[in-house]
This record gives C-alpha cells, structure tokens and sequence, in this order.
C-alpha cells in the first residue's frame, strides 16, 4: 500500500469528532492492507511504529530542506524500513548518518507525506487513532466480534499482532492468544470522578485506594524469573533491581501484579514524581535513590488466570501473594467513609484515591467505568505568549498554547512554564485563533508570539522541576479551564507561586 493511502486515512480520521466515522475510516483501509502491511499501519494510525518510539529531535528534522514531490511513490514497507535504518544508527557521527537517512526518505516524500513522516519520527502524530478505536475498526474490519478482539489484544498486549491475527484467522486465530506470564498484557485504565461521591454513585460497592503519583509497572514472576514492563509495555527490568529482589522473596513463585514504583522520603512521606521518573528512567547507579513497589491488582497467581474474575477475589490474591505491599484501600459504598479516606491519602502526601467497583473484571486496555479516579483540581491564571498552528484536525487553527506566568518584580515580564492544547472546544479554537493573531508579533509559519493580554485560567495535576523553561518549572498535564476576561496580566500568578507547588 502507499503511505499516501494511510496518510489520507489519518488526515480523516483526525478532521471528525465522529467515533463511527473514525471507525469506518480505519476499518475500511485496514480491509485493504497485505497482511505483512497490518501492523504497520497500525502502529502509523496509532502513532507509534511497530518497533516502538523512535525520539528523532523535531530539530533534526526541521534542519531537512527537500523539496516535495508531486506524486505519491512511498510505500509503507519503505517507511517501516527507514524506522529500522534509523533506529540502527549509533555512535560517531550517528547524528549526520540519521539526517542522511531521513533526507533520502523525505526527498521522496509529497508534502503531506512530509508532513505526517516528520511527525511520526518524532512522536507528534496526535490523530485520534486511539487503541480502543483502533481495536473497534479491527473488529469491523476483520468481522469478528469486539469483545474477541479485545480479549486477544489485552492478552497478547500487541495492538499490531492482535490486527494481524485478526484479518488473516478470524475468531478462530484470536481465540487461541492467551494470557503468558513474561509477556506483559495491556493495563486496565481509569476514567475521572470529580468526587469520591460521584464515583460511588457509578461503581456502587467499591474498593477505594491511595492514588500513588509514581510510575506504574507490571511485575511478572515465574519461578526465579522477574520482569517489569511499564504502561506503554517496555520492558524496565534492568532498571529496577530491587524491585527484582523484593518480589523474588514474596512466598508464591507465579504471579503478575499490577502496581507503581514511587521514591519514599526519609519521613516516609512519597518523594516527587519527577525525582521518581528521574531515577526511574536510568539503569541502576551507585548512589541512586532507591525505588519502592507497592501493588494494587493480581491479574495471575499460581497458576489462575484472574483478568475474568471480580476485584473481590483478585484483591484477595494479591493479599496473599504480596502482603506488606498492597496499597492501601478501604471498601465501602459510604461517601462520608470514602471523602474521609481521600483526605487521608492526601495528608499522606498522595495525589488522590482510585475508587474500583468490587464486582469489576480486569478490562485490560480499556477505559471504562468501573475505575475511577479522584484527585483534587489545581488552577493557575497564567497569560498566553505564544502559540502554534495546529496539525491534522486542527490545521488552520491556532492550537498549542505557551503558557506564562507573571514575575513578581516585572509585572511585564512572563517566564514561560508550559504548552497546552487541551481542553479546547472548536469554538474556542475558531476564537482564539482570530483573536491571537489581532496580537501576533511575529510568525514563523509554526510558533506565533503574540502580546502578553490574554489570561486563561490552567487546571493542572502539579509542577515538576524543568531546566527547559526559564522559570525552572513545567506543568504537569495542563488543560484549558477558560479564558478569563475579566481579569488583566497584572492579576495573573507568580513565577513563584507556580513554584511553590513543587513542594
């Protein structure tokens, strides 16, 4: 197949809020591809290649100037092998053998294959290609129940393998994947509460935990063998030794257990999760602060698989697989009982509570709702100094906003902490797009400056220590609360007081 077939798919895809039109959209090119092309392309709609992230610098390739051809001749097959040449390069000179590489391919690109090659390489693909939408297009596609899909996906824990298997063997091939300990399966996610209250009135019974703000892993053991897998299912064993030593003393000998990673200070109160990524994110080293484990979910023990059974009886494995090491948890279905136990996690320094219904099986993958989340809502009013045009759906508009914060002896003066493009309706695309641009500066066809006068109010989860901004901090998921007019720069928050959330 042309990559131009896949790349109009993914400018569609992208251009529609409507999940049956996405649906169809992928479906209908997935019912087109060869069967060595499938994961492939699902790992371009879903904007990650089949071989995994590939972190090429937008500058290396912003520093690439070919000029684009007019007709299509890409294929798929010689994308995915540009990732493999690119991926394949290290050492000396790696940095001028990778811009070699890619030029070739981009010379031979259109403009809008540029366009998507670019931002695939370096992680920027953002087309609404979500897993749950690819697994729905795979089903149509391939005329195999959802469910089905869904089960093989969660268990092979590959979006790319389970699409293969799919298209080419049907229910009958999709039936025979099954759960492995070692191979990690794809982690049960959590929608948002805005209260403990409101999350009991969707779960019922539930089992309300600590939310821990450290990075999450999946530990698998069989016999004297251990291995960890993040969320995104990479594996980080090397990285965590005595996350390797400690459940090699639990007393079962075959479990996985789902659970996070976090830094614990000398008051026992959890460390900051950028001081938790940080060490998280590198091989063991002499003096590196040690990371905790602490677990939430068993999805095998002894032998059982358990992803099918309620939490009740998961919990109970987990109890007796890892005891000592179980997050805390109360079950209730009292909302005073569970308010109070979300004040306590956070007293203890936690970010907040997951409520999870009892009666829940593990819906690996899925982000349904009978997990729920509850952290409290932090808001900055910060001013706007900058902004990007926007790609795929949103090409036209003024999309990811630069956020500034005032300094408190320069009241003119912004220090940049962060970017944003969510929480943005069209509507308020289509206004701050007209609006920006009345206060541009100057446009270099990809970042506006624009008068600091706009201030929007910043919902966030916290701040971590950053040397990128001038400011020493950066925003940890920020999203768009609302403009607010009735308030001026003047009345925007301090360099300092956005600092004084890293504590």
């Amino acid at each position: 197949m042309l990559l131009a077939d896949l790349v109009a798919t993914s400018e569609a895809v992208g251009a529609t809020r409507s999940r049956i039109a996405k649906v169809t959209a992928l479906a209908d090119l997935l019912s087109r591809l060869m069967p060595d092309e499938v994961a492939i392309a699902v790992g371009f709609l879903t904007g990650v290649p089949r071989q995994g992230r590939i972190g090429v610098g937008w500058a290396t390739l912003a520093s690439i100037e070919v000029a684009p051809m007019q007709l299509p001749t890409l294929s798929l097959a010689d994308i995915d092998e540009a990732v493999v040449a690119v991926e394949a390069i290290s050492g000396a000179g790696s940095e001028s053998s990778r811009r070699a590489e890619l030029s070739s391919v981009l010379a031979r690109a259109t403009e809008s294959e540029a366009d998507f090659i670019r931002r695939l390489f370096t992680g920027g693909l953002r087309q609404g290609a979500l897993e749950g939408l690819m697994l729905d297009a795979v089903a149509r596609a391939s005329g195999v129940d959802a469910a089905i899909v869904r089960r093989a996906a969660m268990r092979s824990g590959d979006l790319g393998v389970t699409a293969t298997l799919a298209l080419t063997g049907g229910a009958e091939a999709l039936g025979a994947v099954h759960f492995e300990v070692l191979r990690p399966v794809l982690p049960m996610l959590a929608g948002s509460s805005e209260s403990v209250t409101a999350a009991l009135e969707v779960t019922g019974l539930a089992s309300v935990e600590w939310k821990l703000d450290g990075a999450r892993v999946q530990v698998h053991r069989a016999g004297s063998e251990v291995r960890i897998f993040t969320r995104n299912l990479n594996d980080v064993t090397a990285r965590l030794p005595e996350v390797v030593a400690m459940v090699l003393e639990f007393p079962s000998t075959e479990f996985v257990l789902d659970g996070e990673t976090i830094g614990i200070a000398e008051d026992e109160r959890p460390g900051r999760f950028q001081d938790t990524m940080s060490r998280f994110g590198r091989d063991q080293t002499a003096g590196a602060s040690t990371l905790h484990a602490f677990f939430f979910d068993c999805l095998r023990a002894d032998g059982v698989d358990l992803l099918d059974h309620p939490l009740t009886e998961r919990r109970e494995a987990l109890e007796r697989v890892a005891a000592g090491r179980v997050v805390p948890s109360l079950v209730t279905d009292d909302p005073e009982a569970g308010e109070q136990f979300l004040v306590t996690a956070l007293a203890a320094g936690h970010e907040g509570v997951m409520v999870k219904a009892l009666s829940s099986a593990y819906e690996a993958g899925r982000r349904g709702t009978a997990w729920r989340k509850v952290k409290p809502v932090r808001t900055l009013d910060l001013v706007v100094i900058g902004v990007e045009w926007g790609h795929g759906r949103r090409r036209g508009w003024l999309s990811n906003l630069h956020l500034g914060a005032r300094h408190p002896d320069a009241p003119d003066d912004f220090v940049m902490v962060g970017k944003t493009f969510k929480g943005l309706t069209d509507a308020l695309l289509t206004w701050q797009t007209e609006r920006l641009q009345e206060l541009a500066l100057s446009d270099d066809g990809h970042v506006v400056l624009v008068r600091p006068e706009l201030v929007v109010e910043i919902a966030l989860d916290g701040v971590q220590a950053s040397k990128r901004y001038a400011g020493g901090v950066a925003l940890r998921f920020a999203r768009v609360r609302g403009y607010r007019p009735d308030k001026s720069p003047a009345d925007a928050d301090t360099i300092d007081a956005v600092r004084a959330l890293l504590a």
